[in-house]
């Protein structure tokens, strides 16, 4: 006996529970409403239990139903991506997405040397600082920011995230900076976030700076803009800032870098473990990497606890 339900009703029962909307649900698979709720009335009888709540034309998912769906929107996504593996598996365009700090200053100014020892490939880059839904995207790989388990992803290491203060030389002399405690009297860039916390903690300044007003802006890359401009310091991370860091345009005052918990890591959906241009990307990056070893102490390099 076959035990699994039409697939038709499956798939209009995953719509629907998505949207919790039966017209929505039938406009995204080209049915009509009644079509929607005839399916889903079929898959209730098969399990013997209502999917769905239905008051006063409004319909929500029952207990039932929401423990069903996540299950059967996964499926649905892991059919996709074996699919798309298949037809993917040789295309020469890589889709990769990144967080705006990482994405916009080191990834950036390296990809490319991508390009040019992979002439075939051609790559895509998009910036967001939200969660990639490889479900729903055609995003085949993305920088993220965690502690590296993300169910149905494969995650590998890359950087440990880490973060000091950075500033324009003018700004150190203006504001006559020689030693951490100074900080605390200057204009801070995001001045209540719990990074300058940290960090004044990992140089022995255990009281919480007290709540001040202040500029905050959503990336590093806005940051440094603010700072070269010569208005206050952030907490930025000195691997991003190589070249301006050795050229005079930023000095980080203090050599002591906060180390936060999470790292960075590439990641894909686990079923498209060995298509080529993921694969060719994953160690491009290692071997970038590699020549940063130098600069940065061992701890960067290691996952944290």
């Amino acid at each position: 006996m076959n035990r699994l339900p039409p697939l038709a009703a499956v798939r209009a029962f995953e719509a629907a529970g998505r949207h919790e909307n039966f017209s929505r649900a039938a406009e995204e698979l080209g049915l009509t409403q009644a079509a929607i709720s005839y399916q889903i009335r079929q898959l209730e009888d098969r399990v013997g239990m209502p999917l769905f709540v239905r008051e006063r034309g409004r319909v929500q998912l029952s207990d039932v139903g929401r423990r069903l769906l996540p299950a059967i929107s996964n499926g649905f996504a892991n059919i996709a991506d074996a699919f798309a593996a298949l037809r993917e598996e040789d295309a020469d365009v890589l889709a990769v997405n990144s967080s705006v700090s990482f994405g916009g200053t080191w990834l950036s100014g390296r990809i490319g040397r991508f390009q040019v020892r992979f002439p075939d490939l051609a790559v895509r880059i998009s910036l967001d600082n939200e969660l990639i839904d490889f479900g729903r995207g055609d995003v085949d790989a993305a920088i993220r920011a965690g502690n590296g388990s993300w169910d149905g992803l494969r995650a590998d290491f890359l950087v440990r995230q880490h973060f000091s203060p950075i500033c324009s030389p003018e700004f150190i002399e203006e504001n006559d900076i020689r030693e951490p405690k100074d900080l605390l009297r200057v204009e801070r860039l995001a001045p209540n976030d719990r990074l300058w916390t940290a960090w004044f903690a990992s140089v022995g300044i255990g009281t919480p700076p007290p709540p001040r007003r202040g500029v905050v802006l959503d990336s590093q890359v806005q940051e440094a803009s603010s700072i070269m401009d010569g208005f206050g310091i952030a907490m930025l991370t000195p691997f991003y800032w190589q070249a301006d860091l050795a050229s005079g345009r930023l000095v980080q005052p203090f050599e002591q870098l906060y180390l936060a918990d999470s790292c960075h890591y590439l990641v894909h959906p686990e079923v498209r473990q060995g298509i080529r241009k993921i694969e060719r990307f994953r160690e491009w990056l290692h071997d970038e990497l590699a020549k940063d070893r130098a600069i940065l102490p061992p701890e960067v390099w290691e996952r944290s606890a």
